[in-house]
């Protein structure tokens, strides 16, 4: 199993494909620290272009007793770094044009994060296990599919300090997700949805035990193990597109040149002999 060293975020890739991303500051709920978005990024970079993670699971380390509590305050990047007591005394004296380029720098780099995940070839599967908030619901978003335990919840966040509900690209993910009226709702309110409602809504896939949680999400990477390496990531290539398609030619273009380039692969050969045969495909490693 191989691992990658980071400060804030542990990753493991197993030798059968699948990579284990866990958030790691279980001290601070697995919050959002600069080193943390500095290491979200490099990962993603990489994993852009490792052919050998086939799937990723991403879920929270259970010490931390959150998916992800959205943004660490504590460090208030926003307000030059100072604590945040001692940030608001001061406030009216912040250099407001200074301000706003801090501001917009952390904004675009924690939405890069999410970003990554969507442009990444890998499906994502996210597992829930205690509050998702602020950048922590949007980085459930991001993934392809959600498991939740019975703790799990997700909030906005960032409507209840004084900010927009529409943030690191929630206002794009969860109108397609769960529909217009309800994400209007929870992202005007703030309040928190509970994993039995999500799962009822079709947000989550299902809500499982605490501790079988990694199984599940184990059981289903298996499952996409078997299908072929190229044509997975065309899958979820089409599933963004489809996002955002201005029409129905577009998409239909889009799949016929996917499966044009699949059918051509050493994939579609051993997928289809493995299918005659009755057989599980066997896809090496890149």
């Amino acid at each position: 199993m191989k691992k990658l060293n980071y400060e804030t975020i542990k990753f493991e890739l197993r030798e059968d494909g699948i990579g284990i991303l866990t958030l790691n500051r279980p001290k601070r709920m697995n919050a959002i620290s600069v080193q943390f978005v500095e290491d979200m990024n490099s990962l993603f970079d990489d994993l852009m272009v490792n052919l050998d993670c086939r799937v990723v699971v991403m879920r929270g380390t259970l010490e931390g007793k959150a998916f992800c509590a959205g943004l660490d305050i504590k460090e208030a990047p926003l307000l030059g770094g100072r604590r945040v007591s001692e940030g608001f005394k001061k406030f009216k004296h912040i250099d407001v044009p200074e301000l706003v380029k801090r501001t917009l720098y952390w904004q675009n780099r924690m939405a890069q994060i999410v970003v990554k995940m969507r442009k990444t070839s890998q499906p994502i599967i996210a597992l829930i296990h205690g509050p998702a908030t602020g950048g922590g619901f949007t980085f459930a978003m991001a993934a392809d599919i959600r498991l939740a335990s019975e703790a799990g919840r997700f909030s906005i966040g960032a409507i209840n300090i004084g900010m927009s509900g529409g943030d690191l690209g929630g206002a794009y993910f969860l109108p397609r997700l769960i529909g217009t009226s309800r994400a209007a709702e929870l992202m005007y309110t703030g309040r928190y949805l509970g994993a039995e409602e999500a799962e009822k809504m079709g947000f989550v896939l299902k809500v499982v035990e605490e501790d079988k949680l990694l199984d599940s999400a184990l059981e289903l990477a298996g499952e996409m193990l078997t299908k072929s390496p190229l044509g997975l990531r065309m899958t979820k290539e089409a599933l963004n597109m489809t996002m955002n398609a201005p029409s129905l030619e577009t998409m239909i273009n889009l799949d016929n040149r996917a499966q044009t380039l699949c059918t051509t692969s050493k994939d579609f050969t051993t997928s289809m002999q493995a299918f005659i045969e009755k057989k599980e495909p066997k896809f090496p490693l890149r």
